[in-house]
Order: C-alpha cells, then structure tokens, then sequence
C-alpha cells in the first residue's frame, strides 16, 4: 500500500510493505530471502529541468523486531533483534541490475559483520551510522539532476536471531514495514505534484 502527500515544493510517499527476511531448505542453515524495491514516483522532467538546484530527499524505514527470548544480558544485535532491515537507494547512472547486484553484496557484508566504507558521502549520517535500532532515517541532499537519477530504493533483510537460531523455527516468518520518502526543493517555487498526478494509483492528500 502507498500513497502520496504533496505540499508546495515537496512530495512524500509513504509505503507499508510485506517481506519475508529469511528461508530455510530442507536440510540447511535458514538463508537470506527477499528484498524488495520501490520505484520513486518523482517527476524527473521538472527534476532534471532544475539542473543543479539543490534539493533533499529523505528516507525513514520503521519495522517491528521480535526480542530474543534468552535477551537478558544479550548486548549483540544480532542476537537481540529477530531480524533487521537495511535501505539504499540507486546511485546516478547504476543500472537496476547492477543495483540489485549491489544491494546482494551489501547484504552477503552486512551478514558477514563487513564494515565497508561508504562511498556516497551525500547522506549526512551514512550507510554504516543510520542502520541502529529499528528505526532508520537519512538525507540526501545534492542536485536536482542527481536526485532525478536515484529512482529506486531497496530494503533489504540483515542478520538475527530468527536466521542464527533455526531450532526456535521463526526463520518463516513475514514482517511489516513502513517507508517513508520526501523530496524537498529549497527555496524555489516549483509544482513537483501536478506533473506525476496522473500517473499514479495512490490516494493523495494535500494541504
């Protein structure tokens, strides 16, 4: 479920989604399972047309973790949190498939406790600071241009206990979360609504 808020020069979509963290074959240690990707619907004509205005995007996952059942005195979150949920979002110029490949790694890290250096210095808190707890927020900020580019976001699962104790049989299990994403143009009067109204299937509400 998605839908749109729209006010002046900004726009936010909220999205509440379903993912299955994690899957176990017969015979094996529970594994990864889904991510999922949510195409921006941004108006990238108006976008591009601003050239290098700067504008902000900011991203908020929230979710729910289950609590170990043997959590006291546990300081790992990973043995803590059920499971974790991560967000990146497409770079300028990265193709979806090179993206998904990219977001494998980053999962296939996290899961290893790789603590890779951040390469997009545009988010002002950064990939290795904002994934604490269970609810996650960042901003990007940069061009118009840049940000017309950056039209996909993945969220993606991460380690925990429902993955490192299969013999408590939660590694099935669905969660739930929401996802928030606002593009805001500093400064300038521009209608970024109007330009994708037409487009999009979603309730919208504007004030």
């Amino acid at each position: 479920m998605a839908g749109l808020d729209a006010y002046d020069n900004s726009l936010t979509m909220v999205c509440e989604e379903l993912l299955h963290p994690f899957k176990r074959e017969q015979g094996k240690e529970p594994q990864l399972r889904d991510m999922n990707l949510h195409r921006l619907p941004w108006p990238l004509d108006e976008l591009e047309a601003l050239g290098e205005t700067e504008v902000e995007m900011r991203v908020t996952l929230s979710y729910f973790i289950e609590p170990n059942p043997s959590a006291r005195g546990v300081t790992s979150r990973y043995r803590y949190e059920s499971h974790g949920l991560r967000f990146d979002v497409k770079r300028p110029w990265e193709s979806d498939d090179d993206f998904r490949a990219r977001i494998n790694v980053a999962a296939r890290d996290d899961e290893e406790r790789t603590n890779l250096s951040d390469t997009d210095s545009a988010w002002l808190i950064g990939k290795n600071s904002r994934h604490k707890g269970s609810l996650h927020s960042d901003i990007w900020r940069g061009s118009a241009a840049a940000l017309a580019s950056r039209g996909v976001i993945a969220v993606y699962p991460s380690l925990g206990w429902w993955k490192t104790r299969p013999v408590l049989e939660r590694y099935n299990q669905v969660v739930r979360y929401s996802l928030l994403v606002s593009i805001k143009a500093q400064d300038i009067d521009v209608d970024l609504y109007t330009p994708i109204s037409s487009q999009i299937d979603v309730p919208i509400i504007i004030e």
